[in-house]
């Protein structure tokens, strides 16, 4: 095993074989990489579909039709980067060195995809699904990479939890920033976010944002340290087929997959529905900004208690827990009537707090499923593991943008009704509350296949150190 090694006194023996301590600079760092993505990615995710049909000028059919193309593309390439980035390492680094490598391209890439350019009808859109694949490309040569830097900073189970916490954090409040800040700045620019008159505004939005991004990136890359890696004499050995083979003999990656693919489905369909809700359900479109952001501001106080959570309850009983209070928010958001909207607004808190607490924890899994699969096998293949975390996870987030479509067209939503029919408007609380909550129940039952404990954690992690207990 390849991995920077310390003195080897007594008092730390365990370092020198994986279990680091890491100061809170690094763990910073760490999660900053994760923020800077979402500066980067998520902006555009959020509002890409909005400037393509309000400002840019394309017609929703082919715009629906590119970002279903790009889905495809990703769910092939991801894989594929995570067996090129096990099979290789770069002069930074094997994983942190494509921080450095793509965050500028990234960035031109991110803006690129907010620039209208002076072509026919037919040159736009090929402009258009030229950046757009471009980007999503490349920042897969990130998000894969840095997926699988959290599993070589450490192999101290612990630690593992304090990063994903102050990464998940740092994630909230980049959302909480995209939410408010980026409709905030354009409106202030241009004056309206709505039309062609602000693209300028656009522009300027997100070059403000893909710098912020850069950055975080780049202090991501400096700020973090790599120490248990896969040694070269093993790399040589990674092949493609290692993406097929991995999955069905590394059980708990097989069961991580699972949870994924449920719990980003929860949250896709979530997302899908709210607007729907609170516009025709509740009444009222000028209370979506204040209902969204009830699903992101609860993490950034509870987040910070994980750690602790997770030592005092385990990691099962506190995925019990955050499901059964997520399970319970769904339920109110389903049950009480439109026009208790303040009761509405608690239900949604109490959804939020569970169902955070769900989609940040399961991140810290996935360098528990790697060290299983090396102690199995003698290779740390961290990159294949999260690119095949990855495939799963955007599987999940494209049936979560798949079923609010078929949901919605059967039960006989109309655009163009400013007040929806009942049968529609049971639809819409059925994708917000009913079916995340029968699937919050499927998620429990996968947790509760997931059989990787601590203890046996750290025994795997001596074991392939050769550090005696």
């Amino acid at each position: 095993m390849n991995t920077s090694k310390p003195s080897t006194s007594a008092g730390n023996l365990a370092e020198a074989k994986g279990f680091y301590k890491l100061s809170w600079l690094e763990r910073i760092a760490f999660g900053s990489g994760d923020m800077a993505q979402n500066f980067i990615y998520q902006t555009v995710t959020t509002y890409l579909l909005f400037f393509y049909t309000n400002v840019y000028g394309l017609n929703p059919a082919i715009a629906a039709a590119m970002f279903l193309g790009v889905r495809i593309i990703d769910a092939i390439w991801d894989p594929v980067v995570g067996a090129i980035i096990d099979m290789n390492t770069t002069r930074f680094g094997k994983y942190r060195g494509w921080l450095l490598i793509m965050a500028l391209p990234l960035t031109a890439l991110m803006v690129a995809c907010f620039i209208v350019p002076s072509f026919g009808e037919t040159g736009k859109v090929i402009y258009a699904c030229a950046t757009y694949v471009a980007l999503s490309v490349v920042y897969t040569t990130v998000n894969v990479p840095f997926g699988a830097l959290n599993a070589a900073l450490t192999r101290d189970q612990h630690e593992v939890t304090i990063l994903t916490t102050t990464r998940m954090w740092l994630v909230n409040v980049a959302q909480v920033a995209i939410t408010y800040g980026v409709p905030t700045i354009v409106i202030a620019l241009a004056g309206t976010m709505n039309s062609p008159e602000a693209r300028s505004g656009w522009l300027i939005t997100v070059g403000i944002y893909g710098v912020v991004g850069l950055g975080a990136l780049l202090f991501s890359f400096a700020g973090t340290k790599e120490r248990v890696v896969i040694s070269k004499e093993d790399q040589a050995k990674v092949k493609f087929s290692d993406l097929f083979t991995e999955v069905v003999r590394n059980r708990p990656l097989r069961i991580l997959s699972f949870m994924f693919i449920t719990a980003f489905a929860i949250m896709a369909i979530t997302n899908s529905a709210a607007t729907y809700f609170v516009k025709y359900n509740l009444g009222s479109e000028n209370l979506v900004g204040y209902y969204n952001v009830i699903s992101a501001l609860p993490a950034l106080f509870i987040l910070p208690f994980m750690p602790l959570l997770r030592r005092k309850l385990g990691k099962k009983g506190l995925l019990y827990l955050s499901l059964a209070v997520s399970f319970a928010g769904f339920v109110g958001l389903f049950a009480i009537p439109a026009h208790h909207v303040a009761m509405i607004f608690v239900a949604q808190l109490v959804r939020s707090i569970g169902f955070g607490v769900v989609g940040a924890f399961i991140w810290s899994l996935i360098p528990e499923a790697i060290t299983y699969g090396e102690w199995q096998t003698g290779r740390r293949i961290s990159g294949i593991a999260n690119a095949l975390i990855g495939f799963f996870f955007k599987f999940g987030l494209a049936l979560g943008g798949f079923v609010p479509g078929i949901v919605l067209s059967l039960t006989g939503f109309d655009s163009g009704l400013e007040a929806q029919r009942p049968a529609a408007l049971l639809g819409i609380r059925a994708l917000l509350a009913a079916l995340p909550a029968l699937l919050v129940i499927l998620l429990a039952f996968i947790v509760s296949r997931y059989n990787l404990t601590d203890d046996q954690l750290v025994k795997y992690g001596k074991e392939i150190e050769g550090v005696e207990n």
